[in-house]
């Protein structure tokens, strides 16, 4: 059972997160209350949802800490801003999600919570990881493909199917998968289309 505690400073968003939550047999919503100091001990409490975008996560700080063991907290909030402050506390785990979310995105969010993983919309998490690494393509081959794996290749630039390309090489389809993935490891792609276009940079296929 996941013990939440609803933390919105007016009635009707309580009662609306609260119906949202009604739903799952596994959630049991245990407190409310429109301000931290109204929620009483959070001691016991799993998950703390928080939608007060007004409320500074500062102010979350000591009563969430003082609790044994801290809950983790969902924010519902536009501002990633919001999160910010979150890194910084102890918690079992911390997520943000949009005040749109959906009953189903919410109670998701809720789930991972508890199992201690981060739970947090896209769009609103990244400015707080900052931006995703930058991979740059190089002309460089981990291996040089085998002579079979560039026949292989060569036909798949044909746009031959697999079963097409094992009947060509007299092959089975097996064993083409097989030259497949080793061509896709050793060129460092991830599908067909860029197996191709790296192959094409490297002069493997014959146009």
């Amino acid at each position: 059972m996941v013990r939440i505690a609803i933390l919105a400073p007016t009635p009707a968003l309580r009662s609306g997160l609260r119906a949202m939550l009604a739903g799952r047999e596994d959630f049991e919503v245990a407190a409310e209350a429109a301000s931290i100091n109204d929620l009483g001990e959070l001691d016991g409490l799993d998950v703390l949802l928080v939608a007060d975008d007004g409320l500074l996560v500062e102010h979350l700080a000591l009563p969430v800490q003082d609790a044994d063991p801290p809950p983790a907290v969902l924010l519902l909030s536009e501002h990633s801003d919001t999160a910010r402050g979150l890194n910084n506390l102890t918690l079992r785990a911390w997520g943000i999600l949009p005040p749109e979310a959906s009953e189903e995105e919410l109670a998701a969010a809720v789930t991972a919570l508890h199992q201690g993983l981060l739970a947090a919309s896209p769009a609103l998490v990244q400015p707080l990881i900052g931006a995703a690494p930058i991979i740059e393509e190089t002309d460089e081959m981990v291996d040089d493909l085998t002579a079979r794996e560039q026949d292989v290749l060569q036909l798949l630039a044909q746009g031959l199917a697999n079963k097409q390309i094992a009947l060509k090489l007299g092959i089975t389809d097996h064993t083409v998968k097989f030259h497949i993935s080793a061509i896709y490891s050793k060129l460092a792609v991830a599908n067909r289309t860029e197996a191709l276009r790296r192959g094409a940079r490297l002069g493997l296929i014959v146009l």
